[in-house]
């Protein structure tokens, strides 16, 4: 379950960000009361580092915290992965299946 969650926790985020502007307690709750897993920190703000590089989300302060939105780039791709939905599904139960 952990690694699963930890393997698509960029989609799980991307996906969520479609939703509502979220800092990395934000996230680190998310995950948390979602899926019953704590995440660390660290774990996170390097997630969202990475996809701010990537251009996929974008950080702002606001007061004391960051909180990241989607960019242009970010929805395209969230919206392609989750388009893609059934060949995701469809290739995962080829590599369960051996």
């Amino acid at each position: 379950h952990e690694r699963i969650i930890k393997s698509f926790m960029d989609i799980i985020v991307l996906s969520e960000l479609r939703n509502r502007p979220m800092s990395g307690y934000d996230v680190i709750s998310y995950i948390h009361n979602k899926f019953r897993l704590l995440v660390s920190s660290g774990t996170v703000y390097s997630l969202l580092y990475s996809l701010e590089r990537g251009g996929l989300i974008e950080g702002r302060w606001s007061e004391r915290k960051r909180v990241y939105t989607l960019t242009e780039k970010g929805r395209k791709t969230i919206e392609t992965i989750l388009n893609a939905n059934d060949k995701i599904k469809n290739f995962l139960l080829s590599l369960l299946k051996g």
